[in-house]
């Protein structure tokens, strides 16, 4: 491989210098990833549905030692293979069930993910583009968020994306712009392949096929791979991609397997579980979610950015993951914020590609991007100085009849604290904002930048610390502690008119013998062997308590009510 473009030319004392730096960056790397990620993973508790589903599921492997078989709630769960799970669940053994086990496996996945894109854009360009992508990924609000988070997708994407670079390793050589051993690239990219599908399922090999194709009819459908390459990528793809499947068919659970296909195809034709939205829904998540590297993404995505034949040939293994994630999830009818995170690494990829034109003057900067930058970043902006402003007036809100939800007006009267303080936060970001775009208007490009990133990663950060418990305090606190109160007692908890996982997970659920107890009309008027103890919202309390006056309402907080049933006496 050539030496890097940046170091040539340096003085032989500051080279060595430089190569050092260059040697010690991903540990670095790694040591700012820790410090970024690591802390106060378990400072709020997990949210539902998602990341308290999949903690459950963890937990619940850990209480009756079957692991290769995913319930919830003890009963056979067939949306989500175990991968994920199954870190979740390491983690909880060495660690205890908790909020920072559960949430562990992403930050790892954060850390490994900073490594690998500084590592892959130095073999792909050079150390500073390495250092401009890693910028660019935990500077940007959802890409950091997530690393935070309990969800599957991390790790998911994390392994699709590796899976696509391994694989554009294999052209690259192909077409003798890199160096290295086409087999191993082949096997690599397979087996992490094989890992996203047992991590989240077969749409990894749906994404991957889609950009395998178009791949094919732009090289003007010259064979991409020989038929022993092809040979040996089925056969490594099939041994881990199919572990979970095989296992489950071979121990009697073929059931499983055929509910979890039928899952994947429902997603795709109905909106699931009330996740509707429009075509552009994505559009706008990437756009605002994706703040600041979106806005500089789009000019990385314009012809006007400078490159060689190898910058060129990932520029087009990266538009194509982008294009086909954002189409394949825009035209599914289910629409979650998260399904689109796939896009976070080519989208970072351009911004890197944009602003290291930019530094090195070989494009300019344009006022449509200050306007993007403007218009996106105030709208955070904006958001976080009136959060705190409406929940000093939440009184007024409520009075003025404003919210028509009784669940949604009910969690205003939480009593949390806020003050003005607490909008300076927002005003660090518009701060932060106006000084980038005025370092970039004046061509102090690189200063400008790094105030842009550093900004928002600082932002991002302070509003975890600061908004999310208080979002939580609003929404889910009042029922989590009741559930924590019954912990380790012998009784039953159950939710009625709305979903939940939060009840099996901080209850601590344990298996009962008795077949009826996932039976919510039998908790409701069936015989009983146990207290019981029902949430429901404020919404249809009265409703639940007329139909079955055998619920006594022990009281209501912050929109939920906690209703009590006890075993008659004969």
């Amino acid at each position: 491989m050539s030496a890097d473009p940046s170091i040539t030319n340096l003085p032989q004392t500051r080279l060595r210098r430089t190569l050092g730096q260059k040697k010690y960056m991903p540990y670095l790397i790694a040591l700012a990833g820790a410090l970024l990620f690591l802390p106060f993973l378990g400072k709020v508790h997990l949210f539902d549905w998602d990341e308290i589903n999949f903690a459950e599921c963890a937990r619940e492997m850990l209480v009756v030692k079957k692991y290769f078989l995913v319930t919830i709630n003890y009963q056979p769960f067939w949306e989500k293979p175990p991968l994920f799970i199954w870190m979740q669940a390491l983690c909880m053994n060495i660690l205890g069930v908790s909020d920072y086990a559960a949430r562990l496996p992403n930050a790892i996945c954060g850390i490994a993910t900073l490594v690998v894109l500084y590592k892959i854009g130095t073999l792909v360009k050079d150390s500073r583009f390495g250092l401009l992508w890693v910028l660019a990924y935990a500077g940007s609000l959802l890409p950091h968020f997530y690393f935070k988070s309990g969800i599957i997708d991390p790790w998911f994407n994390f392994f699709i994306f590796t899976s696509v670079y391994f694989f554009m390793r294999v052209q690259m050589q192909k077409k003798q712009l890199v160096v290295g051993k086409s087999n191993l690239f082949i096997v690599l990219s397979a087996f992490l392949l094989g890992l996203a599908i047992i991590t989240k399922g077969p749409v990894a090999l749906l994404i991957f096929s889609l950009c395998f194709i178009i791949y094919w009819f732009i090289e003007k459908r010259r064979a991409v791979l020989s038929f022993g390459e092809l040979s040996l990528f089925a056969i490594v793809l099939i041994f881990s991609g199919g572990l979970w499947f095989f296992a489950e068919v071979i121990t009697g659970h073929s059931d499983v397997i055929m509910q979890f296909i039928n899952y994947q195809i429902r997603l795709f034709k109905t909106e699931d579980a009330g996740h509707g939205g429009p075509f552009y829904f994505h559009v706008i998540i990437l756009l605002i979610g994706c703040f600041p590297a979106s806005i500089f993404a789009f000019r990385g995505m314009s012809s006007e950015m400078k490159d060689d034949e190898k910058g060129r040939e990932i520029s087009l293994w990266m538009g194509l993951l982008f294009w086909v994630t954002l189409i394949l999830f825009s035209i599914v009818k289910t629409k979650i914020i998260h399904y689109s995170s796939l896009c976070y690494y080519p989208l970072t990829y351009f911004a890197a590609l944009a602003m290291s034109n930019l530094m090195d003057g070989e494009v300019k900067w344009r006022k449509w991007m200050s306007w993007g930058l403007c218009i996106t970043g105030g709208l955070i902006a904006i958001a976080l100085i009136g959060l705190p402003i409406a929940g000093m007036n939440a009184q007024a809100i409520i009075h003025s009849g404003i919210l028509k939800d009784p669940f949604a007006a009910a969690n205003l009267e939480a009593g949390i604290h806020w003050s003005y303080a607490d909008c300076l936060l927002g005003l660090f970001l518009l701060i932060t904002l106006i000084a980038s775009i005025i370092f970039l208007h004046k061509g102090k490009i690189k200063r400008g930048i790094l105030t842009m990133f550093f900004g928002s990663l600082i932002s991002t950060n302070l509003a975890l610390a600061v908004i999310t418990p208080k979002i939580e305090l609003l929404s889910q606190q009042a029922a989590i502690d009741f559930y924590q109160s019954l912990k380790g007692k012998d009784v039953y908890v159950t939710t009625i008119g709305f979903k939940s996982y939060a009840h099996f997970f901080y209850s601590d659920e344990q298996p009962n013998p008795n077949v009826n107890s996932t039976d919510q009309d039998w908790l409701l008027k069936g015989d009983i062997d146990k207290p019981v103890y029902f949430v429901c919202k404020v919404n249809n309390a009265a409703d639940w308590e007329k139909w079955y006056p055998q619920l006594k309402e022990l009281y209501r907080k912050n929109g939920f009510v906690f209703l009590e049933r006890t075993v008659e006496k004969k």
